[in-house]
C-alpha cells in the first residue's frame, strides 16, 4: 500500500529552500500552494530550541511538502496508532472479536494516571473500550495490554515492514530493540510515515475498509484537543493522535475542512524546554503550525479562538 504513496513523493518535483526539501505534486489553482504555506513554517522550525519536524499533504490534489520530513523522532503516543492497527489486524483474523470481553489483572498495571490502571483486579472490560481508550485517552495501561495481546511490538512490526514503512517502529517491550528504545523510548516514527498511517486509515486501506472505518471513527474522538485542535473549529471534524514525553510533543491531524481535506504532522525532539505547562515550546509550535495551515486551506474563515479560551486547557499528557 505504501509504496502507492512513495510513488507520488518520489515523482514530486524537489525545491530547495534555505536548505530544505520540499516535495511538491500537483497544485490547483483553488488550493493554497503548499510551497507557499512551508515558507511561513520554516522560520518557525529554525527557531525551534531543539528538532522539528513537519509534513503536509493537501488530501485534494496531492500537493506535500515536508520539513525534516524523513528525520527519525520519538513517537511517544502516537505508537499507539500502529498499536491499534496491529490489533485490528488480529480482530480481522479472527484471533479476536472487537467486542469480546478481557479480564483485567493488577499485573497489567502501568500508572494510576490512567482510567484501565483503577480497574480492580478480575474487572471485565470490552476490547472495544481498550481501543477507544488507548488512542481517546491515550491511556499507557490499556495501550500496553493491546501491545501484548497484537502479538507484542515484533508482530507490530513486521506489519509495518510488510507495508513498506521503514522508520515506524515499536521499541518498548520487544526483542532486539532495547538500543533504540534507550534512544527513542517507546517508538520512532518520521512525520512523514506517521501521517501515511494516518492516510491509509483515510483511504481504508490499513488491514481492511472496514477495519479503517473504525479506526477512523475511534481517531475521530480525541479528548486531547488543546494543541493543534485548538485552532480547528469545533464544528469541523479532525482525525488525530497526540504524544508527548518531557522533551518531545507531537501531533498526527487529519481535517475534513469545508474546502476539502489536509493531513499533516508535527513532531519535536531535544527540547530544551521540558515543561509541562500549556505554553510549553513544543505546543506553541503544533499550535501555530496548525494555526498556519487552516488559515492557508480556509482563508474565508472568520472563526477565531475566543477569548479567555485558555482557562478550559487542561494539563497534557
Amino acid at each position: 500500500m505504501l509504496h502507492r504513496l512513495k510513488t507520488t513523493v518520489f515523482a514530486a518535483s524537489i525545491i530547495s529552500f534555505s536548505g530544505i526539501f520540499f516535495f511538491s505534486g500537483c497544485q490547483a489553482p483553488d488550493r493554497p500552494d503548499l510551497i507557499n504555506v512551508a515558507a511561513e513554517i520554516t522560520p518557525l522550525i529554525d527557531a525551534f530550541d531543539g528538532r522539528a519536524g513537519v509534513y503536509i499533504k493537501d488530501l485534494v490534489t496531492g500537493q506535500e511538502v515536508g520539513i525534516n520530513a524523513d528525520t527519525l523522532y520519538p513517537t511517544a503516543s502516537l505508537i499507539k496508532v500502529p498499536i491499534m492497527i496491529g490489533m485490528f489486524d488480529r480482530i480481522e483474523r479472527g484471533e479476536f472479536d472487537y467486542q469480546q470481553p478481557l479480564t483485567y489483572v493488577d499485573s497489567l498495571f502501568y500508572s494510576d494516571a490512567d482510567l484501565t490502571g483503577e480497574l480492580r483486579d478480575s474487572a471485565t472490560v470490552l476490547l472495544s473500550e481498550m481501543v477507544f481508550l488507548s488512542i481517546s485517552k491515550s491511556d499507557n495501561t490499556a495501550s500496553l495490554w493491546l501491545q501484548e495481546l497484537a502479538g507484542t511490538g515484533t508482530s507490530i512490526n513486521n506489519w509495518l515492514e510488510e507495508q513498506g514503512f521503514e522508520n515506524t517502529r515499536v521499541n518498548s517491550r520487544t526483542d532486539g530493540r532495547r538500543d533504540d528504545w534507550k534512544v527513542f523510548g517507546w517508538g520512532q516514527t518520521t512525520p512523514r510515515e506517521m501521517a501515511h498511517l494516518v492516510e491509509l486509515i483515510y483511504l481504508g486501506e490499513a488491514v481492511s475498509p472496514a477495519a479503517s472505518h473504525e479506526m477512523l471513527r475511534i481517531l475521530q474522538r480525541p479528548w486531547w484537543d488543546d494543541e493543534a485542535l485548538s485552532q480547528i473549529p469545533p464544528h469541523v471534524e479532525v482525525a488525530a493522535k497526540s504524544g508527548a514525553i518531557s522533551a518531545s510533543k507531537s501531533e498526527v491531524v487529519l481535517v475534513h475542512a469545508p474546502s476539502g481535506p489536509y493531513l499533516f504532522c508535527v513532531i519535536s525532539a531535544d527540547q530544551a524546554d521540558t515543561r509541562w505547562e500549556h505554553d510549553n515550546a513544543g505546543y506553541e509550535l503544533i499550535r501555530a503550525v496548525s494555526r498556519i495551515l487552516w488559515q492557508g486551506f480556509e482563508p474565508a474563515s472568520s472563526w477565531a479562538l475566543p477569548p479567555g479560551a485558555e482557562r478550559y486547557a487542561g494539563s497534557d499528557e
